[in-house]
């Protein structure tokens, strides 16, 4: 006997009072959830995954969405999303995939500390009428300058490694040409240069159309390699070496053939229509010692001109592993907590492996300061960052600048429906299919994200102000200007806070 059918998910309903019958519905879903027979639209809600793309099209408002319309038996355990998990395997047979970050009802640390304000013996400052230094430098900084002087003139002495300079500590993180469409990279390479800050490639190359915008690309080297040659790393103005990705710690990168257009082929370097499947680890990385030699040989390829990142997923010893990354020649780490989107990811790794971003950050950079080597990397934060508060206390737990990126999809219309590994996206963003892809106008599309950027860093400095602080430096590894809120005493030890009214 087979499982049979199960309760729908969504639900779309048509008014048929308020339809014109102009179709728009069934243009815009690449799902076939709409069909017209006769004088009305019909619908296959089991089809559906809540992209809305319908629903914004239409003209009449004549389309309603319903999650759940009808449900499995409660139960505290047997979750709709565990049984049709089940279902899904009992029939197929295979790995779950899944897209975006996690999915379960953790609790969000974040929303447990609250920012402290100034007043009357301390007081604030008004970012309106005083200067707000939100510049962020990225990469080793000296312990101390050297000077002398020299016919009358002061000379530094001092070798200073190369930084980035961002005008806000805000990054959009890597998502690969291949993983979203080339009009969404082109529309993230605008915003950054127009915002003066910097964006990852992702680990599928370099389409030559980015090539405008290579001062503001951190080029990334996976453990597969795709796209990776010496006019690649020459064209970056950082390196990242990815070792780990929140969504999946402990596996590798993949790209579903379906995905893989010619284009994607000839950026990546691998046959069209192929999966492009990276492997757990390097193949060349073993211990330390050998990404020592990684991260050295890349900067001898780039003749020592650039930074080289390293990128790791949240683990329970993130703190040992980055103190290890500091003493490697590396010139900043990035950790990439849980909630960190993907385009496609086990299921069960999305949601079941990796710690929170805020634990992880907090935890290595009092390891860092414990052994006296603060100063040899900058820390990047990176995973389920929402808003400019998340922004605020992750420097405040000890980050230099964070990493954003399904918001910056957001900002450019994605749902958040978590089926980008379908390759389906009706908005243009995770999709090769050409007439999805000229959906997304990268015009409006870039001046939206920047938007979101220049108002997460207005909104940043406003917090800063009401702290009493006018630098993006002082703010950073500043507990006492955190509390926590409804937090258990031994994850407010790990994050170094004090208690709400201590």
């Amino acid at each position: 006997m087979s499982i049979g059918s199960v309760p729908l998910r969504y639900r779309i309903s048509v008014d048929h009072d308020q339809c014109m019958l102009c179709e728009r519905c069934i243009e815009s879903c690449p799902y076939g959830v709409f069909r017209k027979e006769g004088e009305r639209i019909h619908v296959n809600s089991r089809v559906c995954v809540a992209c809305h793309r319908c629903i914004a099209m239409c003209p009449r408002d004549a389309i309603t969405l319903k999650e759940r319309p009808v449900d499995y038996r409660s139960h505290p355990l047997w979750t709709p999303g565990v049984r049709e998990a089940i279902y899904n395997q009992a029939r197929s047979g295979k790995i779950i995939l899944s897209g975006m970050g996690n999915a379960l009802d953790y609790p969000v640390i974040f929303d447990r500390l609250v920012l402290d304000a100034c007043q009357v013996t301390n007081p604030s400052i008004d970012p309106l009428r005083e200067p707000m230094e939100l510049r962020t430098y990225l990469g080793k900084k000296p312990s101390r300058l050297k000077f002398r002087e020299r016919s009358g003139d002061t000379v530094l002495e001092t070798t200073l490694s190369p930084n980035l300079m961002l005008e806000t500590p805000i990054m959009i993180g890597h998502m690969s040409y291949g993983a979203i469409s080339l009009n969404a990279q082109q529309s993230l390479a605008r915003a950054v240069t127009r915002c003066g800050t910097f964006m990852g490639t992702g680990e599928g190359g370099l389409h030559e159309s980015l090539y405008p915008y290579q001062d503001h690309m951190i080029v990334q080297v996976a453990s597969g390699r795709f796209g990776v040659d010496i006019n690649y790393l020459e064209r970056g103005a950082a390196i990242e070496i990815k070792i780990g990705q929140g969504a999946k710690p402990g596996i590798g990168g993949h790209l579903p053939g379906e995905k893989v257009c010619a284009d994607v082929s000839c950026t990546r370097m691998i046959p069209e229509g192929s999966d492009a499947i990276s492997p757990a680890p390097h193949h060349d990385i073993y211990s330390i010692e050998d990404l020592k030699q990684l991260v050295r040989s890349l900067k001898e390829a780039t003749e020592w001109k650039k930074p080289v990142f390293v990128k790791i997923a949240a683990v329970h010893n993130s703190a040992a592993i980055v103190a290890g990354i500091a003493r490697s020649s590396a010139d900043a780490v990035v950790i990439d907590g849980f909630r960190g989107g993907t385009g496609a990811a086990p299921r069960v790794f999305r949601d079941h492996v990796g710690i929170p971003i805020e634990a992880a950050i907090a935890s290595v950079d009092a390891k860092l300061r414990s052994q006296g080597i603060r100063n040899e990397v900058s820390l990047i934060a990176s995973g389920g960052i929402r808003e400019s508060a998340d922004i605020a206390k992750a420097i405040a737990l000890g980050a230099d600048a964070v990493y954003i990126g399904t918001a910056a999809l957001v900002a450019m219309g994605c749902r958040v429906c978590g089926t980008c590994y379908k390759g389906l996206c009706p908005w243009g963003i995770a999709t090769q299919r050409p007439d999805l892809v000229a959906r997304l106008d990268p015009d409006t599309a870039s001046a939206n994200v920047a938007n979101l950027i220049d108002a997460w860093t207005l909104e940043l400095a406003e917090l800063m102000g009401a702290a009493g602080i006018n630098s993006i430096e002082s703010l950073r590894g500043n507990r006492d200007r955190l509390r926590g809120y409804l937090l258990d005493e031994r994850i407010m030890q790990v994050l170094d806070v004090k208690s709400v009214g201590a």
